[in-house]
């Protein structure tokens, strides 16, 4: 389940935010104030003589295959939003996510403001589908595997605390569900920290251009979203923000601090920016 999602995410985000700015939603007036400073990434270090791409991501699938049998239940607080780049906030809905493997996930929504329309086509469309997608009414093959992608091996990078195997995604076909973009892998644990791309094949006329990005978090022996970001850029009416933040807050029936506690994390390395 960790490596799903993303850029389903940003497809159908992307297709629903277009849809709604070219209907002609008005934007609702609430100032957004997670405003940040974008960070030029350093250069690549080289990866290690005995690394692939193919291989590295045989490895991620075994320890995945791993952390989700392990992985009974989760819940998070999502603050889901739509907003513009000038810091208008269109929508905002405040909802509990519970997941019980295999398959279940429910949503249940604690707070909402701004467009109701926004909400309801974009962002409890977005829950709808992953419901749908977790529980396997979606049969389309989206996932991160050879199947769909071929992978390059590009180089290595810090992320925080983690070393990162950095590996290009490129699609075996033009499919909207699939994207083409970078994978960072941790490459003691062979989980993902972060993904970012764009769609394989343009999702729609008005999408000139959309771009995502999701980072996980490691919570025990679990890595779990953290947060997502969709960049939409839409003809004829500029760039939008679509963005999930993900507060997990149970896992395994145990709180993250309680984790942490029992699985402290390894010596920090140096660090270096994203």
């Amino acid at each position: 389940m960790q490596i799903l999602g993303a850029a389903r995410v940003c497809f159908l985000g992307a297709l629903l935010v277009a849809g709604i700015i070219a209907g002609g939603i008005p934007a609702a007036g609430q100032s957004n104030q997670s405003g940040e400073q974008i960070v030029l990434p350093e250069p690549l270090q080289p990866a290690r003589p005995s690394s692939s791409g193919d291989q590295i991501f045989a490895d991620l699938v075994k320890h995945n295959e791993i952390r989700n049998a392990g992985l009974r239940e989760y819940s998070a607080v999502r603050t889901y939003a739509v907003s513009d780049l000038n810091g208008k906030v269109r929508a905002k809905e405040t909802v509990r996510m519970d997941y019980v493997a295999p398959d279940k996930k429910t949503f249940a929504t604690i707070a909402a403001e701004g467009s109701s329309v926004v909400r309801h086509l974009v962002l409890n469309r977005l829950m709808e589908s992953e419901a749908s997608a977790s529980a396997g009414q979606d049969r389309r093959d989206s996932s991160i595997s050879p199947a769909n992608y071929t992978f390059r091996l590009l180089g290595e990078e810090d992320l925080g605390h983690h070393r990162c195997f950095v590996v290009e995604a490129l699609p075996q076909r033009r499919d909207k569900y699939l994207f083409e973009g970078k994978i960072w892998i941790e490459s003691q644990e062979f989980a993902v920290v972060r993904i970012s791309g764009h769609p394989a094949k343009n999702p729609s006329f008005w999408i000139k251009r959309a771009d995502f990005v999701r980072q996980y978090e490691k919570i025990g022996d679990f890595w779990l979203p953290a947060r997502d970001q969709t960049f939409v850029e839409v003809r004829l009416y500029g760039k939008k923000i679509l963005s999930i933040e993900h507060h997990i807050d149970r896992v395994n029936g145990v709180t993250p601090a309680a984790l942490v506690a029992q699985h402290p994390p390894a010596s920090s390395l140096s660090e270096s920016r994203p």
